[in-house]
């Protein structure tokens, strides 16, 4: 009875919680107070449900850090903008500094520190309990399913033997586009349907038909757009651990059912895939007879091998597909079009990409992949994007593994661990004029500008052992669309509109409004537009 009469409660305050978050995008001031009260009552009945359990008692001293409420910590006081919220207490406290998050301990810092991966619930829904590689725990199951993936995937062989897929998608987009010419297009839509549909062929090996592909892409959209919005929305079970099982806001029930929606597009490829590979005919592509697998084929007969050191379920397979489909596309989709708002925005900086363009490749040509090592100042231009608009400004939450000591401060085990690098790519300690977009900053030594994470000054992709697993395939797809899009045509905004550089906070970081351009041809012949 009292069980049932604290979850109606918690119901009540969580829809109280949501309305908030909402509503403090539209600057309603009305929210903040109705929150307050909501998270007061909230505390008394967690202060109650928890029978008075005193914190565990720290011996050494934590980072220094805003004071908080009774309970709930900081969580009243936390704006919609973490990264330019927790850059600004930067100046305040220091480069580390704690916050209570309801019972959750958390430490922002300016450089990483090992830590393992802290998945929120709604992470956990999505990827069948952590069976990915970005939410699982760092052990023997993690390494193994990251070594299969980085060395089938994402080794040089492997790409290079599915460059022509990746081509093959991005020639049908130019020729897209080529059939919009001097109409609106939305960059985002148009780089996530060619993204996806570049995935999928590399992961299924070309076989899914391009009409299917087509309507899938459109549909997985709509879901993954849903997925980063509630991985991003802040839920009352992640910070009040014990207030799980009530799922009070719902959000590990919707993640679930939108991992239903996914399984409902997946299944039905994995399963036609599955008879493929039990089948002895030549496929479409060719491709088993010249012996190479593609992705699936490689976990499927890993799922058969029953002396496998760590066994490969569907599940499984499913939760890794969901990072390189989910996790991939979104992030390039969102660096693609920050790189297209800078270059539009900037003129004379968009004049010297095409200028490269036709010293490189000439307008009597299509851009290869084979010109991206040459294309230097194009490298710079969208290593500056990273700088300024990292696609992930927090990274991935971790949790401190044991008790360590950073910066002079007491990071206690099991803390959650974030690091703003936002912040630090902005720090004017570091660069000069940080706010201005300058992608000369990057032309010299270019190996110190790398994504390795060795330097703390420029992680994009974070660093360590954790760090991004995707950069092969995304460095060369990001960079290959970019040069697709600046060569094949000249872009301009709809007469009247502005360019809008305000960003809009989420576990990835898009811009607040899609970006719209107009494309004009600019190669020499309609036949390169084929």
């Amino acid at each position: 009875m009292l069980s049932d009469l604290l979850h109606k409660l918690l119901s009540t305050i969580s829809d109280q919680w949501t309305w908030w978050w909402d509503a403090s995008n539209k600057k309603d001031e009305r929210a903040r107070a109705v929150l307050t009260i909501s998270i007061l009552l909230l505390s008394v009945f967690y202060y109650v449900w928890t029978f008075l359990k005193p914190r565990n008692q720290i011996s050494a001293p934590l980072p220094p850090g805003p004071r908080g409420l009774p309970i709930v910590g900081y969580l009243p006081f936390l704006s919609t903008n973490l990264h330019q919220q927790f850059a600004e207490l930067a100046h305040q406290y220091g480069p580390i500094y704690k916050l209570w998050l309801g019972k959750k301990l958390c430490v922002v810092l300016n450089s990483p520190a090992l830590a393992d991966r802290d998945p929120p619930i709604a992470g956990l829904a999505l990827t069948y309990g952590g069976k990915d590689i970005v939410w699982s725990p760092y052990g023997h199951y993690w390494r193994t399913i990251r070594k299969v993936f980085v060395r089938e995937m994402l080794s040089n062989t492997s790409l290079e033997d599915t460059y022509t897929l990746r081509r093959d998608e991005v020639k049908k987009t130019i020729r897209e586009l080529h059939s919009k010419i001097g109409t609106s297009v939305e960059i985002s839509e148009i780089t996530f349907l060619t993204e996806f549909n570049a995935v999928i062929s590399m992961l299924w090996g070309g076989t899914v038909d391009s009409h299917r592909a087509d309507s899938v892409g459109t549909e997985f959209r709509t879901v993954v757009i849903k997925i980063f919005e509630l991985v991003s929305k802040p839920n009352v079970s992640d910070f009040f651990p014990i207030l799980a099982r009530f799922d009070v806001q719902g959000v590990e029930r919707e993640m679930k059912r939108l991992q239903q929606g996914v399984d409902r597009i997946l299944d039905p490829i994995l399963e036609s895939r599955i008879k493929m590979s039990r089948g002895d005919g030549d496929r479409e592509d060719g491709l088993k007879s010249k012996g190479k697998k593609d992705f699936i084929q490689i976990l499927l007969e890993l799922k058969e091998q029953e002396d496998a050191s760590v066994p490969i379920t569907l599940q499984q397979i499913k939760a890794m597909l969901m990072d390189i489909v989910v996790g991939g596309t979104d992030t390039t989709v969102t660096t693609v079009e920050w790189v297209m708002a800078e270059l539009l925005h900037k003129p004379k900086v968009i004049k010297k990409v095409q200028e490269e363009f036709a010293d490189i490749v000439g307008l009597d040509n299509i851009v290869e992949e084979s010109h991206m090592p040459k294309l230097h100042y194009l490298d710079a231009v969208l290593k500056e994007t990273f700088r300024l608009h990292p696609a992930v400004p927090l990274l991935v939450p971790k949790r401190s593994n044991k008790l360590s000591i950073v910066g002079g401060y007491t990071i206690p085990k099991d803390t959650r661990v974030l690091l703003n690098v936002w912040a630090i790519h902005r720090d004017p300690q570091a660069w000069d004029d940080p706010s201005e977009f300058k992608p000369e900053r990057f032309l010299s030594d270019a190996s110190k500008w790398d994504y390795s994470g060795n330097n703390f000054q420029f992680l994009p992709f974070g660093s360590g052992r954790r760090i991004c697993a995707g950069i092969p395939l995304a460095e060369k797809m990001v960079i290959y669309l970019l040069a697709s899009f600046l060569h094949s045509f000249n872009w301009e905004v709809p007469q009247g509109e502005e360019i809008d550089l305000s960003e809009k906070f989420g576990i990835v970081m898009k811009k607040s409004t899609p970006l719209i351009a107009i494309p004009t041809p600019r190669l020499s012949s309609l036949k390169l537009y084929e």
